[in-house]
Parts: structure tokens; sequence; C-alpha cells
């Protein structure tokens, strides 16, 4: 199974970029981390660092997918950072979102785990799909059926790192993944930038994974220009399976098909 990739980072208008992305791509399986340092206390940045090292340390990508040991590597950063909370007063109330991505690629399955609002977006067969859920205040609240304006989106009820009412992350299913799929990992910084829409038009117009993440950080930055807030960090990877621009092209053929005339 061939898997391509490609990523970036930007610190935006902040004084430092508390992201941090990781991969491996090993003979068996496949790891791809991305972590956001929760803003509003000191830290961030460290906590990130310890999650996606304790992630990328364990991971053996001569293995096969495991998804017990997986929720080892997550629960182990989480613990890391907690050790590091207690031993450093100042950094006490730091952590981390993560969203983390796993390949078989002997067997082709896919398995993911999230903190926080860092997303995982999955592109198949011509649409894309949201295969997270934030767990945010305000997801939380439109869960509920309740309004959400006026609610500030970056307040987390869980992240790596506040776990004091012993909450877990969020794990996946073990999912069958598709000659074709594309994957998204990205930060809150991002996904505000980029709809929907947007990663998935994008998607359809380019041949590498690079050229992709190069249209949406476009849209990103023109929204940017248009906004009067202050632009936070961003970092989004990209993931391919096989070739997800034959794919979506015999998608958007057949779609065009469908309104073309019959002729005598």
């Amino acid at each position: 199974m061939n898997i391509t990739i490609a990523s970036m980072s930007n610190q935006g208008a902040r004084e430092s970029n508390q992201d941090q992305t990781g991969d491996i791509v090993g003979t068996r399986s496949a790891c791809f981390v991305v972590c956001d340092g929760v803003a509003g206390f000191p830290g961030g940045d460290l906590a990130a660092r310890l999650a996606r090292n304790t992630i990328i340390d364990q991971f053996d990508g001569a293995a096969h997918l495991d998804a017990q040991q997986i929720r080892q590597y997550v629960n182990n950063a989480n613990r890391a950072i907690r050790q590091q909370q207690k031993s450093e007063r100042d950094y006490s109330r730091m952590g981390t979102t993560l969203v983390s991505l796993f390949i078989d690629r002997d067997y082709q399955l896919a398995y993911w785990a999230h903190a926080g609002d860092s997303r995982l977006y999955l592109f198949r067969r011509g649409y894309l799909y949201q295969v997270t859920t934030d767990h945010s205040l305000i997801q939380q609240m439109k869960d509920a059926g309740h309004q959400t304006e006026g609610i500030n989106s970056n307040l987390l009820y869980f992240a790596l790192g506040m776990d004091d009412e012993g909450r877990d992350a969020s794990y996946s299913d073990v999912v069958p993944i598709e000659d074709g799929d594309a994957f998204l990992l990205c930060t809150d910084g991002f996904w505000h930038g980029v709809s929907q829409q947007q990663m998935q038009q994008a998607l359809h117009m380019v041949n590498t994974p690079e050229e992709w993440l190069t249209l949406m950080h476009q849209a990103l930055k023109n929204s940017e220009e248009q906004s009067d807030t202050e632009q936070d960090n961003y970092s989004a990877m990209a993931v391919w399976v096989g070739s997800p621009q034959d794919t979506t092209l015999l998608h958007s053929l057949s779609e065009a098909a469908q309104f073309i005339p019959l002729r005598d």
C-alpha cells in the first residue's frame, strides 16, 4: 500500500507556535500525529511535544496495527504530561489537543484517536467527512440541541493533561481503508479558516498532497485577510493512500456524465 504525506505548520500571529506534528511510515504500519498546545496556560508547547514524542517513540512501524497498544500509547502520553505538571509548578495546568491516525499497510485498516478540538477528516469516493467530534463546550451544546451563539468555540472540556474527572481520549473502530482515501489531520486554527467545502473542492483540483495543502493554505490566508481576529497557530497533515487524484477524477467524470443528455 503506497502512502504519501505532506505537512505544514504556521505560527500565525502568536508569539510562538505550540503545534507539533510527527509521522512514521514503517514497512507494515504507519503513524501520524498532530498536537496543539492548549492556550491560556504556560507549557502548552511542552505538552504538545511530550504527547507527540511519547506516541512516535513507542510506535513500531514493523508491527501490525494493535488497537489496544495504541490506546496505551495515548494513555502514556497523557501520563507523561501529568508527571511533568507535578514536577513543574509553572506548568501545572498545561495540556494539549491530539489527533492521531494509524494505518496497517498489509491489512489495509485504519484506526484513530483524538482529544480536544484537533480534527481528522476522511475524503472517500469524492466526498469529505469529519470523522472526529470535538471535545469542546460548543460541541456539547450543539449535541444537546442548545443555541451556541456567543459561546467561545475554543473552550475545551477535555484535552491531554485535563483528566481530573477520569475522562479519556476518543477512539474509532478499526476501519477498512480503500485505495484513493485521503486523510487530513489539522488543528482548530486550520479548520476555522478552511471550510469542509473548500477542503473538498481543493482536492478535486490537485495531484499531490503538497498541492492540496497549498490550496487550502491559500484559502486560509484569504480568510485571514478578511477577518479582524488574531490568527491562531495552524498545522495540518495530508495522508494519501494510493491515488486519490485518480479516484477524484473518476468520481467527477461519473457526476458529469449524469448531466450529459443522451444522443439519438
